[in-house]
């Protein structure tokens, strides 16, 4: 007999993150698939110099956070290298130089945000164009649907956040959202696993890209609300955001077995 109360992610079989693990091993799941993230972003090229972070939030100190030195290339992050920071900003284990404007934005979203495990921020070429219009991702594809009603938008640019107070109105202008556009900057994403967070933020890169390539071609057509909000049921939970990096992170786990663990 049909289950009618299945989510769709359920319906199609797509599993979710592992669960019943010791605090050690939750914490070397989440240290790895930073360090996963770290590569997956290099390979779409959303690397830039010294910019862009990914955080996990400790499992068993949730108001500190484990991320990668500031200046190491993110194709060559590995788990034994990331810095557990507390939530003053003290290095609590790990050497190497902390990225101020890291703590400042996810420390402040990790406390307002306790839902949160994992946060991205990078300087991808298509988002930062994209923030220079002001304006939220609109559903014209069924992957931007992942991003209907989801996400918000930071209007104000200080410059570059190094300061508390900055951090503190991001996180609110991210509110419950798995998403902010910070105008003349970039995006932010956050996801109940770190999985899901990088899947978002790789997700809604493209998405901005297709609509700026829409855009440039003509006037792109929009979908009705209510195709937008059962597709985002289909394409924009957090299961679903777990299982995409799942399957991206294949390739350079084959490729890099000694980091993943395999």
């Amino acid at each position: 007999m049909t289950n009618d109360t299945a989510t769709i992610a359920e319906k199609a079989g797509i599993p979710g993150a592992p669960t019943g693990l010791t605090v050690e091993q939750e914490r070397h799941r989440r240290k790895v698939a930073v360090v996963g993230g770290y590569r997956i972003l290099s390979r779409f090229g959303l690397d830039e110099g010294i910019s862009g972070h990914i955080t996990a939030r400790d499992p068993e100190d949730p108001e500190t956070f484990w991320t990668a030195p500031f200046g190491r290339h993110f194709s060559q992050v590995r788990p034994e290298e990331l810095l557990h920071v507390g939530s003053d900003g003290t290095i609590l284990s790990g050497s190497g130089p902390l990225n101020r404007a890291a703590f400042v934005i996810h420390s402040k979203i990790h406390h307002a945000r306790p839902d949160v495990i994992g946060a991205v921020h990078a300087h991808g070429l298509q988002g930062k164009a994209f923030s220079s219009l002001h304006q939220l991702l609109s559903p014209i594809t069924q992957d931007a649907c992942a991003f209907y009603d989801d996400h918000s938008m930071y209007e104000e640019y200080h410059g570059v956040v190094l300061d508390d107070e900055e951090g503190e109105r991001i996180a609110a202008a991210l509110g419950s959202k798995k998403a902010v556009i910070l105008t003349n900057h970039g995006h932010l994403t956050v996801g109940e696993s770190v999985e899901s967070a990088v899947w978002w933020y790789v997700s809604m890169e493209r998405s901005m890209q297709a609509e700026l390539a829409a855009r440039a071609a003509g006037t792109p057509v929009v979908l009705h609300d209510k195709i937008a909000a059962t597709t985002y049921d289909a394409v924009g939970t957090e299961k679903v955001g777990w299982f995409a990096y799942s399957t991206i992170i294949q390739k350079i786990a084959a490729e890099e077995p000694d980091i993943f663990g395999h």
